[in-house]
């Protein structure tokens, strides 16, 4: 872990920090069980081409994986609970300080659908309107009223900031999402924010996160002396208050529910009437100890190291 500079590989991952816990979607990407310190890579790209062509010196590839157990998002009047989250990604780090990204062919975020307190009956009920008092009336089976949310990316991660992701108080990077609500009434199209029109999170590091550093060999047995590193940061907060949220869309049978959401969750709503809260995320980042050292071939080792990690 030497050619590209301790600096800039922390600073890409207290940005990956930052936003993995808001960052999820509810699709199943398939998972390999890895042994030992590899455990939390169970994704990584390490096959994809740009990770493969890293060379150890003027290139490096990386996996990150960042999840989070527990936070919560305000939209206008509405708190939705963030569910258990796994983010994913290779990164190529070049020697200028610049990096891309590459996401797993099943995609980057993976998520666990948070209940919504009250369901149906919170988020839209009493209504004196006649449609929604229709509906409202029927919600006394749980499954009727059970309402699921899933925050989803609705674009790509942009602005990012080096200083930032090593302090407390500045934005690290924006990042566009939609919150997928999921009900029969509602069906399976109700979006709060869309691609066209997203939520713009803009988290900080709320507190700084712990470091620690674990050497292990390639098959990702703990060795002192092994040819991978791991970084772990753990026990940091993020948050964002500055976001503006747009009006539902896609609610109900040709968006006829769209009001009736937006009315009762206070949506759309202006920046400072919103915020999000992240618990305690734990974020790994691992690369070979010595890239040069592995030079012209670096990316076809970490990935030949993966590969020896299987279980």
């Amino acid at each position: 872990m030497r050619s590209v500079s301790n600096r800039t590989r922390i600073g890409v991952l207290a940005a990956f920090t930052a936003f993995s816990a808001v960052l999820s979607t509810g699709s199943a990407a398939a998972k390999t069980q890895l042994n030992g310190d590899w455990a939390p890579f169970d994704r990584c790209p390490v096959d994809a081409p740009a990770m493969l062509a890293a060379d150890g010196i003027e290139t490096i590839a990386t996996c990150i994986a960042s999840s989070s157990v527990t936070g919560s998002i305000t939209l206008g009047k509405s708190q939705v609970p963030t569910g258990n989250s796994d983010l994913q990604l290779g990164v190529v780090q070049r020697s200028d300080g610049t990096n891309a990204l590459v996401a797993p062919p099943g995609g980057a975020l993976t998520a666990d659908p948070a209940e919504i307190p009250g369901g149906l009956l919170g988020l839209m009920c009493p209504s004196g309107i006649p449609l929604v008092s229709a509906i409202c009336r029927q919600l006394t089976d749980n499954n009727l009223n059970r309402v699921t949310a899933t925050i989803e990316p609705a674009g790509a991660p942009r602005d990012f900031n080096m200083v930032a992701a090593f302090s407390t108080g500045e934005p690290i990077l924006t990042i566009p999402v939609r919150i997928h609500l999921k009900n029969p009434f509602l069906g399976d199209k109700c979006y709060i924010g869309t691609t066209a029109d997203p939520v713009l999170l803009k988290p900080q590091n709320l507190n700084a996160p712990s470091l620690s550093l674990q050497r292990f060999a390639a098959d990702g047995t703990r060795d002192d002396e092994g040819e991978m590193g791991r970084y772990t940061f753990s026990g940091a907060d993020q948050g964002d208050a500055t976001f503006a949220v747009p009006g539902a869309s896609g609610c109900g049978v040709a968006g006829l529910l769209d009001w009736a959401v937006n009315l009762k969750t206070g949506l759309p709503s202006a920046s400072g009437k919103n915020s999000v809260k992240l618990d305690n995320t734990s974020t790994y980042f691992g690369s070979p100890y010595d890239p040069a050292g592995l030079a012209p071939n670096e990316g076809r080792k970490l990935s030949e190291f993966w590969h020896s990690a299987v279980r």
